[in-house]
């Protein structure tokens, strides 16, 4: 399976609404909840982007 840009980003979404489903489904008060979203978030832009950045190392050396 390749991985181009829209199957990554297919895949980032799915990602991120199954998170971000599962939490704002939680019995934890509103605060919370938008601190882990918001967490989860950010974890996920920086998961993907050094995974692509090492993507791309790899296929070059």
């Amino acid at each position: 399976m390749e991985f181009d840009t829209t199957v990554t980003a297919v895949g980032f979404l799915v990602l991120l609404a199954v998170l971000l489903g599962g939490t704002f489904t939680s019995p934890m008060s509103q605060g919370t909840k938008m601190m882990v979203a918001g967490g989860q978030v950010l974890f996920l832009a920086l998961a993907l982007l050094l995974g692509v950045k090492h993507g791309q190392y790899r296929a070059t050396h």
